[in-house]
């Protein structure tokens, strides 16, 4: 019923309404854009036709480029799977696209601009590559450690697996002949491995030995070890107590000794007739393989080692056949901070022949010398830091490669080396992928960071143009991921950055001994679990790198939680990166708002429907000797039984303790309270925000504080077991990596485990531990005390099928539907639907019980009825996707509040925000401080919208469609509202002060005379609100419109934060309407 009434009077009967929808606290939106930070691969493809492919892994989409005319020009965009991250063109008109997040290959028919196929991969494909006779598709498969083989001309035959012995197998090349399919193996270690040495005598873990107290060692069981000669370097600070006693590194030469730092020969204790004394087996090796080769008729591998640390790019030589690797390598065996400072890791390329064999390593950055830590700034810039790409020229004479951290090409010869010492091409912010097109004598180069794509003459040497394209990426991780990747910014030489170690964001799968002899103790204040907390001592042994998913808001930091905050790491960009000076506090903020968006990807063990495996496989899981006799293959482990076993009243921990008790639900990280012995009482936030999770004194090592860690990676870690010969991995659990396998340590003494079965379902659920959806602590049981939440994701995220069959739908086809129609409905995921409609390219995003709001406003599908209308040529796909990006992937790419298809249909660019259709009407009464003040000063920084509220800008509301009585299709969009809180929208007859509107609420107040309620409902998780939507009466019979009346809208939402004047509501600017 429309309502006629002053507006104070309007607005009075409303706040009631508002206060009862919207009185509950509100729950933090997830917000529109979900950051895995998922490294590219092969991102950039040239298909025949004068066509360039690139993936725009932030927004889903494979980018079309037409490069006949003098600059790259865009030509059309597909959208295919969650985080696309190789593209490869297998014709002139089929393009293959891996989506790693989705596990699926979206196969792109370049002709009808569509997906025409979705290939269901094992986890985390990372590249495609097309070889042998006949061709088939060989795909890496990373998290999986294997490569799958598929017919492309039977897409629906079963691919053959091929199994990878090394840690995440990435970036494919082929041989000029077809004949070999070459797998870079990204984490393939440097052939180092950890001695133990840290644990405490009769303490609460048992293994590994500690082998570096053993007096028939290198140093006669020294612990600390010294590291130059009989002393250490840097000279011990005399202030200090007794260094505690720690592990120790160890390095496997050329001659396949096993050194320290400091000469010490460790061989016979780590693969020679004493190797028990290391808990390992004479024999034990670490593999180190770099790179397999597969035989494309046969598919036997074989392998070569020795090459480095992260092998990240791969490139034949097309006229020589020779193989490049680029990638970094890291001296992690030198101990101590200030003999590492600026020189810790070194970009190199390994050059092979066809067959393998290694012919050399050289360092690509042969202007360095690593004798000082820092150079001038304009050396700086000599360097390449982090590559990630590399491409030759057909006649073998020139290769560019990438440095994604340092902006920038270099250019080598046929010998792999730098043809001109110390000079670089500038490109665009994190170059990754390198293609050359010989025709043009061009260079192109796919800026990751900035969305865009950089052309550079390959004659020249020199960037002639770039190219954006749309990034969905919201400003934090623009503004913050340099603080994470950039070399040239962050450090003293300019190879090096946080990312070198924390490699995109994750780990190197190495352990770093960062102490200092030097240094002095810190004073221990953190919420120590138990009471015997320690101060710590500078000289803090080897500890593994640690991920950056998700630990803003998980503080203290560290693995001995010694760092409050992220603040406290400003420093580490001079101390140990050699820069100039620390970061700034704004420079910090902003890496700290970078950081916070990184969520933990699906885990591949749970079920689809995110719950807890009852019978999981584990392969590549040992027997350790406990129960039954040492390396038989565990059988498979029920993850609702090891999550019994994990909880109360199980108290697996010596008896007396729950195992998470301390290591709390869902992350694993101690409790952020103390039990005050009636409760679990939370803590306050420090002054930065920065939480203090629970520290222990009791983790069997010789260190006494210690960080309670979190578990959500812990698949990521393994391929240490010393009851193999052949290792993947020389680093495994603990803080330094010396407990070599999950289940050793839950098979450890101190836990009351009963058998193998036990370990097995313990280890089952520490495989599946990630991805929430576990028990609630409880704030009154001391066994049970609650635990943070956690920036994970439900496993189905990113399952895709493609549907072409029209009313043919197969059992499997309807089995997906359903199940996730159904997941969707009860919250725990959202969907949408990309394809062909009509010969147009349509969206849809799920709205709930079985029905998809188009990308056209007001327009709706029910589900089943727009899958059954598909066929060849016509082919929609369906996507699970995080609850909160639905609309912005579905129907409203660039997030302007008007829909893909009505901006296509009006002539504007649904990929640009800042390009809208001519609306029916125009703003009025901005929060832009040029009329009427905001009320405390809180203008839209973007200046287009109303007044600022609490989430920093203003709620803009805009109009399309046509404001017609006989045909009204007038929609108006509102923005920028507060999430999911409630929102008035209304008509008034005059402009309120001529235009300039007046103060009300946090807002200004435009719209006034005689006024007319015409909707109250909820701002989406995105702060959108369209009215009318679908089903929804139109505005002209609401307002009963009559052709010639001119009327001004706005939209009053509740602010329940405290927002900028703390009135806890707000308004939009107007917008102003003649009735036709």
């Amino acid at each position: 019923m429309t309502i006629s009434r002053p507006l104070p009077i309007l607005l009075a009967s409303s706040v009631a309404l508002i206060v009862f929808l919207g009185g509950a606290p509100r729950v933090q939106a997830q917000g529109s854009f979900i950051n895995f930070e998922t490294p590219h691969v092969h991102p950039l493809d040239l298909a025949p036709g004068d066509l360039l492919l690139a993936v725009n892994t932030a927004d889903g989409m494979l980018e079309v480029f037409d490069v006949s005319g003098a600059t790259p020009q865009p030509a059309f965009a597909v959208p295919v799977g969650y985080d696309p991250v190789s593209v490869r063109a297998r014709t002139g008109d089929e393009a293959w696209v891996v989506n790693l997040v989705s596990d699926t290959i979206s196969i792109v028919d370049l002709t009808t601009r569509n997906v025409r196929a979705t290939l269901q991969t094992a986890d985390e494909p990372a590249d495609v590559v097309f070889a042998g006779s006949p061709q088939r598709a060989f795909v890496s498969c990373s998290q999986a450690n294997l490569v799958q083989v598929f017919d492309p001309t039977d897409l629906n035959a079963a691919p053959v697996t091929i199994l990878i012995e090394g840690e995440d197998p990435r970036a494919l090349a082929v041989s000029p002949d077809g004949s070999l399919v070459y797998v870079a193996i990204f984490e393939s270690g440097n052939a180092t491995t950890i001695l133990g040495g840290g644990g405490e005598a009769g303490g609460a873990i048992a293994f590994p030995p500690n082998v570096v107290d053993d007096p028939d060692g290198p140093h006669g069981g020294q612990n600390p070890p010294p590291n130059s000669g009989a002393g250490f370097s840097p000279a011990l600070n005399p202030g200090l107590p007794a260094a505690p006693a720690v592990g120790l590194i160890v390095r496997r030469n050329t001659d396949g000794n096993w050194m320290d730092d400091n000469g010490g020969n460790w061989t016979q204790k780590v693969s020679g007739s004493k190797a028990s004394d290391s808990g390992r087996s004479p024999g034990w090796d670490l593999m180190d393989h770099d790179l397999a080769l597969i035989n494309t008729s046969s598919l036997s591998v074989t392998y070569t080692s020795g090459l480095m640390n992260m092998n990240m790019a791969l490139g034949v030589n097309p006229a020589s056949g020779e193989v490049t690797v680029v990638g970094t390598d890291a001296i992690n065996e030198v101990r101590f901070e200030p003999l590492l400072t600026g020189i810790f890791t070194r970009v190199h390329i390994g050059l092979l022949d066809a067959a393998g064999s290694a012919l050399g390593v050289f360092d690509l950055n042969d202007h360095l010398d690593y004798s000082v830590p820092s150079l001038p700034v304009g050396q700086r810039s000599m360097a390449i830091g982090d590559p990630r790409g590399i491409a030759w020229n057909a006649l073998g004479s020139r290769a560019f490669v990438s440095g994604m951290g340092s902006n920038n090409l270099v250019v080598l010869d046929s010998s792999a080396i730098r043809v001109t010492p110390g000079a670089t091409i500038e490109v665009g912010e994190g170059p990754t992928g390198v293609v050359i097109d010989e025709a043009l004598g061009m260079v192109y180069v796919l800026n990751k960071f900035e969305s865009s794509i950089s052309q550079v003459s390959m004659a020249g040497e020199v960037e002639l143009a770039r190219v954006p394209f749309h990034d969905a990426s919201p400003a934090a991780i623009k503004l913050g991921r340099k603080h994470l990747y950039d070399t040239h910014r962050n450090s003293g030489l300019g190879q090096i950055a946080c990312a070198s170690c924390h490699v995109d964001a994750r780990v190197d799968r190495l352990a770093w001994d960062l102490g200092d002899p030097s240094g002095d103790m810190k004073v221990f204040d953190g919420n120590c679990f138990d009471t015997g907390c320690e101060d710590w001592h500078p000289m803090k042994g080897p500890m593994l790198t640690q991920t950056m998913q998700d630990i803003i808001g998980k503080e203290p930091l560290h693995w001995r939680g010694d760092r409050t905050g992220l603040e406290e790491f400003a420093g580490a960009f001079v101390g140990l990166q050699g820069g100039d000076g620390p970061l700034g506090a704004q420079e910090m903020t902003e890496f700290e708002d970078f950081l916070a968006t990184i969520h933990f990807p699906p885990n591949p063990f749970r079920n689809f429907d995110n719950s807890l495996p009852t019978n999981l496989d584990l392969p590549g899981h040992f027997t350790t000797g406990r129960f039954a006799g040492e390396g038989q293959p565990l059988g498979q482990g029920d993850a609702v039984r090891g999550l019994q076993l994990y909880s109360p009243p199980n108290v697996l921990d010596g008896g007396l303790l729950a195992c998470a008790t301390c290591h709390t639900l869902p992350t694993g990280l101690g409790t952020d309270t103390l039990f005050n012995g009636s409760i679990h009482a939370p803590l306050p936030p420090g002054p930065d925000g920065e939480l203090h999770h629970a520290l222990v004194s009791i983790d069997g090592a010789t260190q006494h504080s210690f960080k309670i860690p979190q578990l959500r990676n812990l698949y990521e870690r393994t391929g240490f077991n010393t009851t193999r010969g052949s290792n993947a991995a020389g680093f495994g659990f603990l803080h330094d990596g010396s407990v070599d396998s999950i289940e050793r340590f839950i098979s450890e003494p101190v836990f009351t485990v009963q058998s193998d079965q036990d370990v097995a379902d313990v280890l089952a659920f520490m495989l599946a531990f990630s991805g929430s959806d576990l028990p609630m602590g409880s704030p009154s049981n001391l066994l049970l005390p609650p635990g943070t939440a956690s920036l994970d994701t439900h496993t189905a995220v990113g399952a895709q099928r493609t549907y072409a069959s029209g009313s043919s739908l197969t059992s499997e086809e309807l089995q997906f539907l359903n199940d996730v129609l159904s997941l969707a409905d009860s919250g725990a995921v959202a969907l949408v639907v990309k394809g062909l409609v009509a010969g147009e390219a349509r969206g849809y995003a799920y709205i709930g019980s079985g029905i998809f709001q188009s990308d056209r406003a007001g327009a709706t599908m029910d589900g089943l009825t727009l899958l059954l209308g598909t066929a060849a040529g016509a082919e929609l796909t369906l996507s699970v996707v995080p609850v909160g990006v639905e609309f912005r992937l579905g129907v409203d790419r660039d997030e302007d509040g008007f829909f893909d298809r009505d901006e296509i249909d009006a002539g504007s660019d649904p990929a640009d925000p800042f390009s809208t259709p001519i609306g029916p009407g125009s703003m009025y009464c901005l929060g832009d401080g040029l009329g009427t003040p905001c009320p405390c000063g809180n203008d839209d920084p973007a200046g287009g919208g109303g007044c600022a509220n609490s989430s920093g800008g203003g709620a803009l509301l805009l109009a399309s469609g046509f404001a017609q009585t006989s045909s009204d299709t007038l929609v108006l969009h509102a923005t920028g509202l507060v999430p999911s809180q409630p929102a008035l929208v209304f008509q008034g007859d005059n402009a309120i002060a001529g235009g300039a509107g007046v103060v009300f609420g946090d807002g200004l107040r435009c719209a006034g005379g005689d006024v007319r309620r015409i909707a109250v409902g909820f701002a989406s998780s995105l702060g959108e609100l369209n009215y009318p939507a679908a089903g929804q009466a139109s505005i002209s019979s609401v307002v009963g419109a009559v052709s010639g009346m001119i009327r001004r809208y706005q939209v009053w939402y509740r602010d329940p934060v405290i927002g900028p004047c703390a009135q806890h509501f707000n308004l939009s600017n107007g917008y102003e309407v003649t009735w036709q």
